[in-house]
């Protein structure tokens, strides 16, 4: 596995291989890997000749009192797990790379980004457009791959790779679960013995909506209703649950194309959530971590 650091070393590597006609698959993260991210790779693999996995915790999309400093970071275990997993290279730029001078310019998400995520955390999405853009200038992938548990992320980078013209194909992944529902993340380590059962409720409320709607339930408010009844649990700060389309939008009946999106704190974590109502959480991967 080769590990670049300099934006230019990792244009040119990429270069190098599209060169001899090798597809380039992309999946960029934080870091702090688990086998939610692993999944990406291996998704990327089977659609591209090299596989380049980039850790970069980007300061632009943290808030002024959110959990940058504190977020999580092993560098030695995420080289260990790329490689295990077949990553060809690893791109691990610092932040003197990634922003050399102040990023004046910033990729503005609009409308898309103003609700749920974007209503919650200003700026946030700005921050992620931002770097996924600097990213994709200096890997040039053909493909990228991007986890639904992050839904509006995904649909936001869709959205800026087909108007900006990027020519990157982005492909959604479905969430990876443990095998009681949990979606994988990161911040999961925050989770800590009654938190973490407490974590249950939003796969929990997910279902519960999903259930209502296979039931014939199509009223959004009822749906939102009924999720949260289920979400309001002990020890849970539910934030919001809504019932959108693909682009972020209310719906005004719900059907098998419906998002319900979620976000809730337990303990010192905030987490989110989805599921597609005609898919359900049954299609997502359930693996077990420990």
């Amino acid at each position: 596995m080769h590990e670049l650091t300099s934006p230019q070393e990792m244009r040119a590597w990429s270069r190098a291989e599209r060169a001899r006609n090798r597809r380039i698959g992309f999946v960029p993260t934080m870091g702090f890997l688990h086998e939610g991210h692993l999944r990406l790779v291996d998704r990327a693999r089977e659609r591209s000749d090299r596989v380049v996995l980039s850790i970069f915790v980007n300061p632009l999309q943290f808030g002024p009192n959110e959990d940058l400093a504190q977020y999580p970071r092993d560098l030695e275990r995420d080289r260990r797990l790329a490689a295990a997993r077949g990553v060809d290279c690893l791109f691990v730029p610092d932040v003197a790379a990634m922003y050399p001078t102040e990023p004046l310019v910033r990729v503005h998400p609009g409308p898309m980004g103003d609700t749920l995520e974007g209503a919650a955390r200003p700026g946030h999405f700005a921050g992620v457009l931002t770097v996924v853009a600097k990213l994709f200038h200096y890997v040039e992938p053909d493909i990228a791959i991007f986890g639904r548990k992050d839904f509006q992320q995904a649909m936001l980078v869709q959205r800026m790779a087909r108007d900006l013209d990027f020519g990157v194909e982005i492909d959604v992944a479905p969430t990876v679960r443990e095998l009681d529902g949990l979606a994988l993340s990161s911040r999961n380590t925050y989770l800590k013995g009654d938190d973490r059962r407490a974590a249950l409720a939003l796969s929990r409320a997910l279902r519960a909506v999903e259930q209502a709607w296979r039931n014939g339930e199509a009223d959004p408010k009822a749906l939102q209703r009924r999720g949260l009844e289920v979400l309001r649990a002990p020890d849970v700060r539910p934030e919001y649950l809504e019932l959108v389309d693909d682009q972020l939008r209310p719906v005004a009946r719900a059907d098998a194309r419906t998002v319900v999106v979620l976000a809730a704190r337990v303990g010192p974590a905030r987490l989110i959530d989805n599921v597609v109502l005609g898919e359900g959480i049954a299609s997502d991967v359930a693996v077990r971590t420990s």
